[in-house]
């Protein structure tokens, strides 16, 4: 679940974002947290894991007038290579509906895989469709 960040998040946003190689100096860390709380278009969303109901995973965006900018997304290493990522893209989409998902370099790839498997679940869900005769 996509929670919005609140001061309280504080120290776990910062945990999970020094997970991400360039952040992990004290210094950089906090100049990027400062960064996201310095424009009303700058914001941190937190991922809270139904199972454990513990925060597992944080996404900063920047908020364009047509499309939302990924900047950093980070998932606690317990938790990795369980689709949690794209879980995440996929609540942010929910949303921000009228809003397309661009990447920076660093985010550029993940966000075309992410695009790439709801286009093939897409074609999956018309195949299945079609097959029941309901196309």
């Amino acid at each position: 679940m996509l929670l919005d960040y609140k001061n309280d998040y504080e120290k776990i946003s910062m945990g999970l974002l020094s997970f991400v190689p360039d952040l992990k100096d004290v210094s950089r860390l906090q100049d990027e947290m400062d960064w996201y709380q310095s424009k009303e278009n700058r914001k941190l969303y937190l991922w809270k894991s139904e199972d454990t109901q513990d925060i597992i995973g944080v996404i900063g965006v920047e908020i364009g007038n047509d499309m939302i900018l990924l900047r950093h997304i980070s998932i606690n290493p317990s938790f990795r290579n369980e689709g949690i990522s794209y879980n995440m893209l996929e609540a942010l989409e929910r949303r921000f509906l009228q809003k397309k998902i661009l990447g920076t370099l660093e985010t550029s790839a993940l966000v075309a895989k992410w695009e790439q498997e709801k286009s093939k679940q897409n074609q999956q869900q018309i195949l299945v469709t079609d097959e029941k005769g309901e196309g």
